[in-house]
This record gives C-alpha cells, sequence and structure tokens, in this order.
C-alpha cells in the first residue's frame, strides 16, 4: 500500500473521497461514532471513534502512522482535521484558526470586514431581541452545516417564531440574521494555490421554492451571470479567501447576485458537500478531488493543466424526500441519458433527518 490517509465521517461524499485515494493506491482509513455511511464498508479500515474525539483520533493516527488526515463536505470535520494535523506536523490546506472561523458564519462575517465587496449586513443574537436588520432577512444557526434551521423571515413576529427553531440547530448557543439578497442562487466551486485563484467555476444552484436554502439541482455552466459578473465573482472571492486565509486547497461559496453586484452567503475551505467535483471533472476535465489529494500528499498540483477549453453543460439533480420516512427506489427516475447516478438508502431504509425538512436521498448527472 502507498500512504495512509484518514478520512473523518463515512458519508456519501466521504465515499468519493475513498474512491479516490484508492484509485491512487493509498490504504484508507475512516472513523465515525457510528457504522452509518457508504464510505465505512468501502474503506479499507472502519473505526468506531467519534470525529470530535480528538485525543483518541490523536493516538489512532500515531499508532496507525497514517500520513494524512482529511475530510470532505464536512464543515464539523474540517476543524478537527487541521487541530490533529497542526498538532502531529501533517499536511494541511489551512490553518485551524481559518478552518474555525469559517465554521462560524458569525466569525466569518467579521473576518471579511465590510471592506470586503462580496459580505452583507449581519446581526447575532443568543436570545430574541429587536432585529436591526431590514426585513426581509434569513435567520439561521450560526455554526450548524447542511441547511439545518434555515428560515426567511419577514417581520420581528415571525423572527421570534422561529427563533428555537434555528437556535436548537447551534452548538453554540447562537442565531445570526443577515440581509435577505433577491437574485440568482450561485455556487462557486475554486481552487487556491499559494492565495492566487487558479480554478474557479459558477453554476446555478436551484433551489426547492417551498423549502428555502435547499438544493434541488446545480447547472453549469452559470446561465445566470454575464462575463462581467464571473470576473467580478473571481475578485470577490480570491480577496475573501485571501482575507479569511484560505492560500491553498478546495474552496466552496454560495453566492448571490443583486442588480449585477455578487454577496457570499456561505464560504468554506474544502469541496463541497454536493458531489460537485464530479459534475466538474466531467463538465471542466478538472477532477478536483484528485487535485486535493496529489496536492496533500505530493504537492503536485498538475491537475489543473486538464481544464477543457470549453465547459461543457451539464446538470447535478438530486432526488430528496421527507425525513424519517421509508426510502423507496422506484419513486425516482434515473434518466437514460444520465452518465452517473447514486442512491444514498436502499428501498426500505429509514431516511435519516440532516435539515429536517426535504433531505437528499440520491442524484444524477446528465448533459444538458
Amino acid at each position: 500500500m502507498g500512504k495512509k490517509v484518514l478520512i473523518l465521517g463515512v458519508a456519501a461524499v466521504q465515499m468519493d473521497a475513498i474512491n479516490q485515494l484508492k484509485k491512487m493506491g493509498c490504504e484508507t482509513f475512516t472513523c465515525a461514532m457510528a457504522k452509518d455511511g457508504p464510505a465505512a464498508d468501502l474503506s479499507d479500515h472502519f473505526n468506531l471513534i467519534n470525529i470530535l474525539d480528538e485525543e483518541k483520533l490523536s493516538t489512532f493516527v500515531i499508532d496507525s502512522k497514517i500520513d494524512v488526515v482529511y475530510s470532505t463536505g464536512s464543515d464539523l470535520a474540517m476543524p478537527v482535521a487541521c487541530r490533529l494535523s497542526e498538532r502531529l506536523g501533517l499536511p494541511h490546506f489551512v490553518s485551524s484558526y481559518t478552518a474555525n472561523v469559517c465554521n462560524h458564519k458569525n466569525l466569518m462575517r467579521e473576518k471579511l470586514t465590510l471592506e470586503c465587496e462580496g459580505n452583507i449586513p449581519f446581526q447575532v443574537l443568543n436570545s430574541i431581541d429587536k432585529i436591526a436588520i431590514q426585513y426581509p432577512a434569513i435567520l439561521k444557526p450560526s455554526d450548524a452545516q447542511g441547511q439545518r434551521g434555515i428560515f426567511l423571515v419577514s417581520s420581528q413576529a415571525e423572527f421570534e417564531s422561529h427563533f428555537q427553531d434555528a437556535l436548537k440547530y447551534s452548538r453554540e448557543g447562537k442565531v445570526i440574521v443577515e440581509k435577505y439578497v433577491e437574485g440568482p442562487e450561485l455556487s462557486v466551486n475554486g481552487y487556491m494555490v499559494n492565495g492566487v485563484m487558479r480554478f474557479l467555476i459558477v453554476s446555478d444552484r436551484d433551489t426547492w421554492p417551498e423549502y428555502t436554502g435547499l438544493i434541488h439541482k446545480h447547472i453549469i455552466p452559470s446561465k445566470a451571470v454575464c462575463d462581467t459578473n464571473n470576473h467580478k465573482i473571481k475578485r470577490i472571492v480570491e480577496d475573501a479567501c485571501n482575507r479569511i486565509g484560505i492560500l491553498n486547497g478546495p474552496v466552496y461559496f454560495q453566492m448571490k447576485v443583486l442588480n449585477g453586484h455578487p454577496y457570499i452567503i456561505e464560504m468554506t475551505p474544502r469541496l463541497d458537500g454536493c458531489h460537485m467535483w464530479n459534475l466538474l471533472a466531467r463538465s471542466t476535465g478538472v477532477n478536483l478531488m484528485k487535485l486535493v489529494f496529489e496536492h496533500l500528499l505530493y504537492d503536485d498540483v498538475s491537475e489543473l493543466k486538464q481544464l477543457n477549453s470549453g465547459v461543457k453543460s451539464m446538470e447535478l439533480v438530486f432526488f430528496c424526500q421527507k425525513p424519517e420516512t421509508i426510502m423507496e427506489q422506484s419513486a425516482f427516475s434515473i434518466p437514460k441519458d444520465a452518465e452517473d447516478s447514486f442512491f444514498y438508502y436502499e428501498t426500505g431504509d429509514y431516511v435519516r433527518s440532516v435539515n429536517g425538512r426535504f433531505d437528499k436521498v440520491g442524484y444524477f448527472i446528465r448533459g444538458l
């Protein structure tokens, strides 16, 4: 076997990482508090360790002679992976401080400062108070992931009625209220090398109209922005990365464009949790999952040279259903022209609550 890599978490997005590492000849390790995801069985070694138990993880990394600790698609795992890597002298892209800032929306907004072109007005609260942000506004937990506890509120009364529902998803007991930006939603996938944005693709983020913020499909390339906006987005994203301290590795942004100006909704120093690397590899020629591990393990960013001269029009579409229901694969139709597809659950499985409203149960990718 080659390098030993520990992936924190065992969900489908971590399975993508395990698949790539196996192609590279690495020995793969996973850990989680339960063996309840596809990455557990796919990895060479699964270990029953809570990904937040850093002492046990540290001992395991040392005893197993792990070369790299990493995760994909998980805000919860990234600060842990970075702290362990700093502590044990292992390769990593960003500091634990930076990972923690991106994991707390209030800290992220503060760190960006009002000088950042893409920042928006916000207010942080740990109890019900008068809202200073102009309505409509977005109410969400300050430190949750997976689109949990997000509400569009149009009045003080609506804010107060949803406050506890948002607060329960916050580990630190805080919510953030942000100015609502009316406009098309975008996903921005990028890659930084020594403070420079070397790869950036803007895609349309189509959400379910009845579920604020919950993703239905990604469409590449974006039809909602023009070349001028693309250049502005790149400038804003690169500037934001440097302000926060993301100088190397993957970045994922959710943005909105209002009157031609892009605004940052979310940003994180990792691959997204929507398998966008798969869509992007087919559309652009650059496999970001491969790039991440070649960069981490071998300081090799040559995968960036695979960028096609043109971007192929494609979409990634999610199958979703209510949580705490029973999965029935036959209820969803995979198009005949789909290039790839995957179900997170087998027929008869119980769909776990992730965002608590309308959870992903599978996806497909096809050309447009």
